[in-house]
């Protein structure tokens, strides 16, 4: 959608194209051409718009820390992806969990950059055999590369049967609220293949209490259509 900028302008090329319209045929002192007017302000407008002023992320802002950690963010994406990473969609994960501030801490005490829980993150490094004293979510490194290594953990582990929109999908939720809840939500729908959006329609019908699904199925939401497109120059964007 378009920010106030955007409104703010088409309003007044309204308000200058009604004004013109009723002068025109109006006598006027001096030189006055409606026409003129009118092709004045399409001009305006068309400048405008080829500018990128009124595309739907003109007015989308992307934190200027993430410029520090973009570097840090491709090497570990590429190295654990390949070079195909959907590095936008990592590059809006960490926007949407803490808009770049790699001292962020949670209400729920998840913390850094990608907002692993502490019991998480010591998970995540005894898989990995990452020792204790060098498991450190705060630090953007270690954060970064915990975060696209255990979206690839739970990437593979979606239904290879589906396209890859779907199954980053499906590894995004289980990100936000555990991979258990949407895989036993998909068996509640009785099917032998559900897709992915029926298994999101059955989100609250298994362990997970239907108040929180508003929230689980808006985190890939907020993630894959509406952060990602703000970091399209970072990769390849995977798209439905």
């Amino acid at each position: 959608m378009m920010g106030w900028p955007q409104w703010t302008m088409l309003a007044l090329f309204a308000v200058g194209l009604l004004f013109a319209a009723n002068q025109h045929g109006k006598p006027r002192p001096g030189k006055y051409n409606f026409w003129g007017a009118v092709i004045g302000i399409a001009i305006q407008f068309g400048i405008l718009f080829a500018g990128g002023f009124f595309s739907p992320c003109a007015h989308a802002q992307v934190p200027h820390e993430s410029a520090r950690y973009k570097l840090t963010l491709l090497r570990e994406a590429h190295s654990q992806w390949g070079l195909g990473a959907p590095v936008p969609a990592f590059a809006a994960q960490v926007h949407q969990e803490s808009g770049w501030r790699p001292d962020a801490v949670s209400r729920v005490g998840a913390r850094g950059l990608a907002q692993f829980m502490p019991a998480t993150a010591t998970w995540w490094c005894a898989r990995e055999g990452t020792a204790a004293a060098d498991c450190l979510p705060h630090n953007p490194s270690w954060a970064l590369r915990a975060m696209v290594g255990y979206d690839k953990h739970l990437y593979d582990r979606t239904p290879a049967r589906m396209g890859r929109y779907d199954r980053l999908w499906l590894a995004l939720r289980g990100y936000n609220g555990g991979e258990g809840h949407w895989q036993a939500e998909g068996r509640t729908t009785g099917l032998a293949a559900p897709t992915r959006q029926q298994i999101d329609a059955a989100c609250g019908r298994a362990r997970r209490a239907a108040v929180h699904c508003t929230e689980n199925l808006g985190y890939p939401r907020r993630i894959l259509i509406d952060l990602q497109p703000r970091y399209a120059t970072w990769g390849a964007a995977w798209q439905p």
